[in-house]
């Protein structure tokens, strides 16, 4: 469908601002007349210009926007924040359609932007690939609806199961090492694309862990250091308002088992070495329904969703 090709596209746009939006959601906006698309934009980070006010400024000739189709991943928005409406602002451009992939979460504004947008006279059409747009924004919207960070459990073990060989604070023993360079960059990655990371007090004291992206491009997720392990619900509920919108709990096993034990947690990624070790540290025992697995050299990542 035309439709669908358009908020691909807005979505390819959207994914540009991954790290440097948040709290804010990722949004991509273009702009088709005649059936070409004659501009486009994204939210590059937070706090500046939405997506559609992005794709409007580098329209080259203003008069075709009477006729044209605006696309945009995220119903825009119709109050006031750090930036002005962008409603308001396609009203004023006189757009004729706007094709929008899924409406506000908020609840007290979910909806006011499309009832903008029409009772002006504009044509809106809703939920053209919702399901990957709610994908793309999957932290934001946890955060909306659930109060709390998007959380993701990550650790890492041989194939037979095991995290680490028993080690003790002070006795000079390193951890075993599972990542190979390229693994050891896909984390790396994957902490830019995250609000903040934490790990267990015994992980910190055994091994002084710098959890930053020095092999990557980036923000450092901000480290978080929880109070305890009996309380979490509680612990992400401040999080959340401290606008913490996505945290990755990296081990060690008794702080994994803690968040699986009291179900918090939304994606779960398992590095599985070709190494085995015999006895150690146990991993804790993958669950939910696994979506994905990635092949790597010395190594496969499982992916899980609950």
């Amino acid at each position: 469908m035309v439709e669908e090709k358009y908020m691909h596209r807005c979505l390819e746009l959207a994914r540009k601002g991954s790290g440097f939006v948040a709290p804010n959601p990722m949004v991509g906006a273009v702009i088709v007349h005649d059936g070409k698309i004659i501009s486009e934009g994204f939210h590059r980070k937070w706090g500046e210009a939405h997506a559609e006010v992005h794709a409007l400024a580098s329209v080259r000739q203003p008069e075709k926007l009477k006729n044209s189709t605006l696309y945009v991943n995220l119903e825009p928005c119709s109050h006031y924040g750090k930036t002005p409406p962008c409603a308001e602002l396609i009203i004023e451009k006189q757009i004729p359609r706007v094709v929008i992939g899924q409406t506000d979460p908020f609840p007290e504004v979910s909806g006011r932007g499309i009832r903008m947008l029409q009772n002006a006279g504009i044509e809106v059409v809703t939920d053209v690939l919702k399901e990957e747009c709610e994908t793309l924004n999957k932290r934001f919207l946890t955060f909306v609806r659930k109060k709390r960070p998007y959380i993701l459990l990550k650790w890492a073990q041989s194939a037979d199961g095991f995290m680490d060989k028993i080690r003790e604070i002070g006795d000079g023993q390193l951890p075993v090492k599972f990542s190979d360079d390229f693994t050891q960059v896909l984390v790396h990655k994957m902490r830019a694309e995250e609000a903040a990371i934490t790990v267990g007090r015994r992980t910190e004291q055994l091994d002084r862990p710098q959890l930053n992206v020095r092999y990557w491009q980036g923000n450092n997720p901000k480290i978080i250091r929880l109070e305890s392990t009996k309380t979490l619900a509680g612990q992400m509920e401040e999080l959340h308002r401290q606008g913490i919108q996505s945290l990755i709990v990296e081990g060690g096993a008794t702080l994994l088992y803690s968040f699986l034990e009291q179900r918090l947690w939304d994606e779960m990624q398992i590095e599985v070495s070709q190494l085995c070790l015999g006895n150690g540290v146990k991993a804790p025992t993958a669950s939910g329904v696994l979506i994905n697995v990635q092949k790597c050299k010395k190594s496969t990542i499982l992916f899980y969703k609950p």
